[in-house]
């Protein structure tokens, strides 16, 4: 009886340990991302960081492990933890986006930067899906133009957006394509994040969006590169119009002896 006592806490700790380290995870990314950790300075000693978030050694470096693993702190023994240049940052890396990605005040830089990524790999893989989408794969773009084209509310057109061109991305069947999935969903939220701020901006496109899925179930591929990059030209010109800044964190920094002084997470 008394082996048993002791073993239970362990199943219970396991199925804490992952969200201590997530917590942890976000809250350091995102400062390292809105630059409240410049690039180049140390992250504070792993006790400084235990004590601050009120967890385990352990917690703190399978943290900073995943951070290195995304290319955004680099470790050295007896060097500490360092924030490498944004350059070697994994920027499609879905967490990495959404650190970057300030839903306060979007970054017009990194908006368009992002923009471009996508007018590389969409109209390619338009183009690739009208050649290999499947009758699964034609009737599911299909379905979410229709659901495009039907929604009434903001939320119902960006669920069926993101599915839209989701499944263009799938139907490419293409595995290193369908890699980028996840980038392409976070990239769709930011730019939905500045979009809902213009009026007409889904229903302006959806003839270019129509067009697209026409030509993918037509087996044209040509009709539906070109047809990609106009409803990716046309939200590329409406970013470009957009007024919004970049996001202040001048202010916002707070360091004393190299500590960061910020709020204990709960």
């Amino acid at each position: 009886m008394r082996s048993s006592a002791k073993s239970r806490p362990k199943p219970a700790s396991k199925l804490v340990k992952p969200g201590r380290i997530q917590s942890v995870l976000r809250t350091l990314g995102s400062e390292i991302a809105h630059d409240l950790i410049p690039v180049g300075s140390a992250l504070p000693p792993e006790h400084d960081l235990e004590n601050r978030f009120g967890v385990g050694r352990g917690v703190v470096r399978e943290a900073i492990k995943t951070l290195a693993a995304k290319g955004l702190v680099s470790v050295r023994p007896r060097h500490g933890t360092h924030v490498r240049p944004r350059g070697e940052w994994s920027l499609l890396d879905r967490d990495v986006l959404s650190w970057l990605i300030s839903k306060e005040e979007p970054n017009r830089e990194l908006l368009l930067a992002l923009q471009e990524v996508r007018l590389i790999i969409e109209p390619a893989a338009a183009a690739l899906a009208a050649e290999r989408a499947t009758a699964k794969d034609r009737k599911r773009i299909m379905t979410a133009l229709a659901a495009m084209e039907a929604s009434h509310d903001v939320p119902t057109a960006i669920v069926a957006d993101k599915e839209f061109h989701l499944a263009i991305i799938d139907a490419t069947h293409n595995p290193v394509l369908q890699g980028f999935r996840g980038a392409i969903d976070t990239i769709l939220s930011a730019v939905f994040m500045v979009a809902t701020g213009s009026p007409g901006w889904f229903d302006e496109n959806l003839p270019n969006h129509a067009i697209a899925a026409r030509a993918i179930a037509d087996g044209n591929a040509e009709k539906a590169r070109a047809a990609m990059q106009q409803v990716l030209g046309y939200t590329q010109f409406k970013l470009s119009k957009k007024k919004y800044g970049r996001a202040r964190v001048s202010s916002r920094k707070q360091t004393i002896n190299g500590k960061l002084r910020r709020k204990q997470i709960a």
